[in-house]
């Protein structure tokens, strides 16, 4: 089973299209008998409580879970401790997935650890969605490597290689964190010339506004993680935080 972990707070104008988005790549999925799927939806709080959306009844069991507002680590990590697959993937409420997301992903994890794939970036332009810029991929034509991308969203996981694996809670970009985590395991990965994750540029999103706060919050922890890393992990540290730096700076 593959365990699709949505932490939402306050996102119901982008959830249906979201959860729509994940059903239709289940579905392609389970017709060829390869992997059933859970939807595990983490409401952290949210103003207007959150349901099944429409889901239920059609096949694919979408469980809701409601907590108090603790941020979107909490809620991830809410996800992790209830979901009941050997596989675990991440999906934004506000982001969507294309209908072979699924079905490229598990064709292409075998013997690896986990499966990293590209994203395209898309705006929000009153109702509509509009792309930007090209697609952003792990491999082919643009040469990003496997630490490249900090989003836990553009891969699918082995649950025994994530085991233990938490998501720091109380910050801001512990996505960085988790990503070094990952990479300081030196796990198997497999990179694939696909973007069929659609991340949306949401001007109402935390990580849409600067917070110097959480930046130097982000390069402590990563420094601190540097102190008993072993040389390469090091240099994966040093590679993060060089980025980090440029693009806060941007």
């Amino acid at each position: 089973m593959i365990s699709i972990i949505v932490p939402t707070y306050n996102a119901e104008a982008y959830l249906d299209g979201c959860l729509e988005s994940i059903h239709q790549s289940a579905e392609r999925l389970q017709r060829s008998g390869a992997q059933t799927v859970e939807i595990i939806v983490v409401d952290d709080g949210s103003e207007t409580e959150v349901t099944g959306y429409g889901l239920q009844g059609t096949g694919y069991e979408v469980r809701v879970i409601r907590q108090e507002h603790a941020g979107q680590s909490a809620a991830r990590n809410r996800g992790l401790q209830a979901a009941q697959g050997e596989f675990i993937a991440f999906v934004d409420a506000d982001d969507k997935l294309e209908p072979d997301w699924l079905e490229r992903h598990w064709a292409a994890i075998r013997d690896a650890d986990y499966v990293q794939s590209g994203y395209m970036r898309i705006k929000v332009k009153g109702e509509r969605l509009k792309v930007k810029g090209e697609r952003l991929m792990a491999n082919g034509k643009t040469p990003w490597h496997r630490y490249q991308f900090t989003s836990p969203c553009m891969r699918l996981y082995r649950r025994e290689a994530i085991e233990g694996l938490r998501f720091e809670e109380g910050m801001i970009y512990e996505d960085v964190i988790w990503s070094v985590d990952l990479w300081l395991r030196n796990l198997r990965c497999r990179k694939i010339d696909y973007a069929g994750y659609l991340y949306t540029l949401n001007p109402q999103s935390t990580t849409s506004n600067k917070h110097p706060e959480a930046e130097q919050k982000v390069f402590a922890v990563l420094k601190e993680r540097s102190c008993n890393a072993t040389r390469r992990g090091k240099m994966i540290i040093l590679y993060t935080i060089l980025r980090l730096k440029l693009h806060f700076l941007i």
